[in-house]
């Protein structure tokens, strides 16, 4: 009685889910078209298909299907009295299981049978988008009755004979035209995010972008080859292989989900188990769809139950993991968690119906395509936000840089530049140039009268003076002490006596006067050997304006030098 209740609330909950992401006239539409018919089972034991149609009250009506167990089993439809006519001919149609061959019996109310028996393929020439099966019901004036199946080498991991339903061909074509619309949506969406995230890799070289890639086209192979679409491109792969590729990329689809998860966020500490448990089962998913893929017709039961849990171990680390990134104060997490809700939740349904705490339903094996499509319209804006902040925190970074490359090249009481940096600029400029040493005369008088804060007051007064005097395209340096360094170009030369004449106008503290001495020369600056000339030949006309009383500019020849 529990159980029957929780069923009902699981399912009440996943109508309700599925309600807010596919419009309900497509779920009226489109995989859920026509009218259902519930069905009985009995196990087979070398009956004919007309003994088994004279007896349908051999069948088992209320034991659910899985568990009966793999084998080979007859399924018999409820009642049907409905006309396949030339104006409304019908079809049924039916879930695709994993299983060897089928044939189906069709009973009319004269009496008469008409069969039909899959190929060596299975029921591949009946598959429709949406991975339905369906077979047209042949037109005859009686009514049809009944129909019945002969399931061969069932599986019966989801069920014998499931979803099965009669309908009209034109319910039907709509319901192929609408699973084509959602899943050429799906497949466009993701070949665009695909080829917009790998560009954006190649620019960035982040690990998340090149795991949504590979998150994206595992998706878009499991859409290909579990919509149908792929039984049509190849029309002589066997059902069941078709079902191994469904199993083998929505595995690897898992796998690339739990490292786009954990690579989403900053780059931030983990705990040991929790690192060590992601790398599992992004491990573990893969390979469990892997051994589905390859050892399935083995016992499919036994490795769709690993499949599953490897599944379940995935959904396990999730919470962890966004409990993790909350901790950590993530900027990203409400974009990933809206993104990633309905994949989450819908994940979990897929868990519990392949545990059959749930029954089968077309949308649940669609909800995969169904809310990675949502998923994928949010997360490309996700993405976008997470390339923003790290364009910002690159930003930041170079503008720190700069910044901090800015106050290296910058002497720190004057604001002028260092000389460092001062003959990092000058070397190797091409041209002839004007090199002018500055220094404050008796500085150490001024040190003494004033203290060592008001020393430092007149030298940022002295060096306001010279940025003031000086055009902006001149280099002026504090080369240490009370020497100064101011560079132009030849074909710009300044008239240094004019520059000593505004230096004296310059109001010192306690309206000290403060002169200075300047030596000048003129030269080339291709390389240090050239800076070295010259800068010693300016040093001696320095020396002799300081020797000829300071206070006064002398220039020097640099070919004397």
């Amino acid at each position: 009685m529990q159980i029957a209740c929780l069923r009902r609330l699981l399912n009440i909950v996943l109508v309700a889910m599925l309600g807010c992401i596919v419009p309900q006239a497509a779920l009226a539409e489109a995989g859920v078209a026509g009218q259902p018919l519930a069905v009985c089972i009995a196990r087979d034991s070398g009956q004919t298909a007309e003994a088994m149609l004279r007896q349908p009250e051999a069948f088992d009506c209320k034991t659910p299907q899985h568990r009966f167990g793999a084998g080979s089993f007859w399924a018999i439809t409820a009642p049907i009295d409905r006309r396949s006519t030339f104006a409304t001919p019908l079809v049924l149609r039916f879930a695709s299981l994993w299983q060897d061959g089928l044939s189906i019996h069709i009973q009319y109310a004269d009496g008469a049978v008409r069969s039909w028996a899959s190929p060596a393929t299975g029921i591949t020439p009946l598959i429709q988008l949406g991975a339905i099966a369906q077979t047209p019901l042949p037109v005859r004036e009686p009514a049809i009755t009944r129909v019945l199946f002969h399931v061969d080498g069932a599986a019966n991991v989801r069920g014998i004979m499931i979803g099965v339903r009669v309908a009209n061909q034109a319910d039907a074509a709509a319901a192929n035209l609408g699973l084509a619309a959602l899943y050429a949506f799906f497949s466009g969406l993701s070949l665009a995010l695909i080829v917009y995230n790998f560009a954006l890799w190649c620019a960035m070289g982040h690990r998340f972008q090149l795991h949504y890639c590979m998150l994206l086209a595992a998706l878009l192979g499991y859409t290909i080859t579990s919509s149908g679409a792929f039984a049509w491109a190849a029309p002589l792969i066997a059902n069941n292989d078709r079902l191994r590729l469904n199993y083998l990329f929505i595995g690897l689809a898992g796998g690339a989900a739990a490292l786009f998860t954990r690579s989403f966020f900053e780059e931030q500490p983990m705990p040991r188990w929790l690192d060590k448990a992601s790398q599992i089962v992004a491990a573990a998913v893969p390979l469990s769809s892997f051994t589905v893929a390859t050892f399935g017709s083995l016992d499919l039961r036994l490795a769709d139950l690993l499949y599953t849990l490897a599944f379940g171990g995935l959904l396990a680390i999730v919470l962890p993991t966004l409990w993790g990134a909350w901790r950590q104060r993530s900027h990203f997490l409400w974009l990933f968690a809206l993104a990633w809700c309905a994949p989450i939740l819908l994940a979990a349904v897929r868990v519990l119906a392949s545990l059959h705490l749930i029954g089968w339903n077309f949308w649940i094996d669609n909800s995969t395509i169904v809310s990675m499509g949502a998923e994928a319209l949010v997360s490309a804006l996700a993405v976008a936000y997470r390339i923003k902040f790290l364009r910002d925190e690159r930003d930041a970074a170079l503008t720190r840089e700069v910044v901090a490359r800015r106050l290296a090249d910058i002497d720190p009481l004057t604001g002028l530049l260092n000389r460092r940096a001062f003959l990092r600029n000058a070397i190797g400029r091409a041209g002839q140039h004007q090199l002018l040493l500055i220094d404050i005369d008796h500085f150490k008088r001024v040190n003494e009268t004033l203290g060592h804060d008001g020393g430092d007051d007149v030298l940022r007064l002295f060096a306001r003076a010279l940025r003031t005097a000086l055009p902006a395209q001149v280099l002026i340096a504090r080369m240490g002490g009370e020497e100064f360094a101011v560079l132009t170009q030849s074909e710009h030369r300044l008239d240094a006596e004019q520059l000593l004449s505004r230096l004296r106008t310059v109001r010192m503290p306690f309206d000290l006067r403060v002169t200075a001495s300047i030596g000048t020369c003129a030269g080339p600056l291709a390389n240090d050997i050239d800076w070295k000339a010259l800068y010693r030949s300016a040093d001696r006309a320095l020396f002799e304006a300081k020797a000829a009383g300071r206070d006064r500019v002398r220039a020097h020849d640099l070919a004397l030098a």
